[in-house]
């Protein structure tokens, strides 16, 4: 048995040992490990990353280019709305664009490219978060006012008081305070063995914590006894097979050979749709729900919200771990772009039957 399918199996176990242990954790539990992988596990592990790589000015093309993809999705994800009879002018319209164009990668895909890719990969990809975050945390939330003003009429406005509260939160994040931290001491010239064995050590003993806590999280959290379950998963299908298209062409035209950066070109856009967007949804809704807006009025639809957040992040993941676990085989723009085209077909095939369907009733 290869290394690959091996760490696969071990990868794989660790979520169904998650499954296992739903029915002991209650919500707030579960909450909890989420929280000690955002804020403690993973913080650490960015840290060690980015204090081992060298400094080079070329980093700051990284999150670039992850916010070139969210605006990417942002903008052509939903064109294909209408094909599966969604309105984007619509609370579930409204909710797919803030969920689709979104990433969570330190849930989804950190924890594999450690494990497939090594450090300085983890080190790039969270480089590559920084952009994702600006976009998630800032841009989206923007949207989110601009589409409830819309939806409601309201006069409200003060954007410019929720943008500075956003920034102080952005800089007073875990992940984002070791980013800031960490490039500080590289300005220093000084890297992770510079620091005091104490102080790696609790790096070294917290950032072990990471992997089989958001694998065990996954388990934990993952609900599939939803409605539009179809609905979801083709919409989710087909964000991924655009999202492959998107990473043939990015890799095409930067020029790309190395494998390790071909790989992480296409797994990092594969991350599941972010919480923070969620987090904005939840926030409008209940300021509607304050209002007494009737559900079917409100901006936008947060259990559909619940639901695409809980198919996404065991459909990225699996997808992820399917495609580092085969080595060098998507290291191919023609493979990768292949199997976008694959994916967007798929995603559309569910539409298609129950289109049929429709017509044969009718007849």
């Amino acid at each position: 048995m290869s290394e690959a399918l091996q760490k696969a199996i071990t990868l794989l176990a660790l979520i169904g040992l998650g499954l296992l242990l739903r029915s002991k954790f209650k919500k707030e539990q579960t909450n909890g490990i989420k929280e000690m992988v955002l804020s403690v596990a993973l913080p650490a592990t960015i840290f060690i990353a980015l204090m081992k790589i060298d400094v080079d000015a070329k980093l700051i093309m990284v999150p670039a280019l992850t916010l070139s993809f969210n605006f990417f999705m942002y903008f052509t994800a939903s064109l294909a709305f209408p094909f599966f009879g969604i309105e984007k002018d619509s609370s579930m319209g409204r909710t797919l664009v803030m969920l689709l164009p979104s990433l969570a990668p330190g849930l989804s895909c950190f924890p594999f490219i450690a494990e497939f890719l090594g450090e300085e990969s983890v080190a790039m990809a969270a480089l590559g978060d920084v952009g994702n975050k600006f976009f998630a945390l800032i841009f989206l939330y923007i949207v989110a006012m601009n589409m409830f003003l819309k939806n409601t009429k309201s006069e409200e406005t003060k954007i410019g008081e929720k943008i500075k509260s956003l920034l102080l939160n952005l800089v007073q994040e875990p992940i984002n305070i070791i980013i800031i931290s960490a490039a500080i001491l590289l300005g220093f010239g000084l890297n992770f063995k510079a620091l005091p064995t104490i102080v790696q050590e609790v790096f070294d003993k917290t950032s072990a914590m990471m992997t089989p806590l958001v694998l065990i999280f996954i388990g934990v959290a993952v609900q599939l006894k939803q409605r539009k379950k179809r609905l979801i998963a083709s919409l989710l299908v087909f964000r991924a097979g655009l999202t492959m298209l998107f990473s043939a062409a990015l890799i095409t035209l930067l020029g790309l050979h190395d494998s390790t950066m071909i790989l992480l070109a296409t797994v990092i856009p594969l991350s599941s749709a972010s919480f923070w967007p969620f987090a904005h949804i939840s926030a409008f809704n209940s300021r509607e729900e304050a209002l007494e807006i009737p559900k079917e009025r409100r901006t936008f639809n947060a259990e559909l919200a619940v639901l695409v957040m809980a198919f996404s992040l065991p459909f990225s993941t699996l997808l992820i771990l399917g495609i580092l676990s085969t080595g060098t085989f998507f290291a191919h723009t023609s493979t990768i772009a292949i199997t976008g085209i694959i994916l967007i077909l798929i995603g559309f095939v569910p539409t298609l039957i129950g289109r049929k369907a429709v017509r044969l009733s009718k007849v």
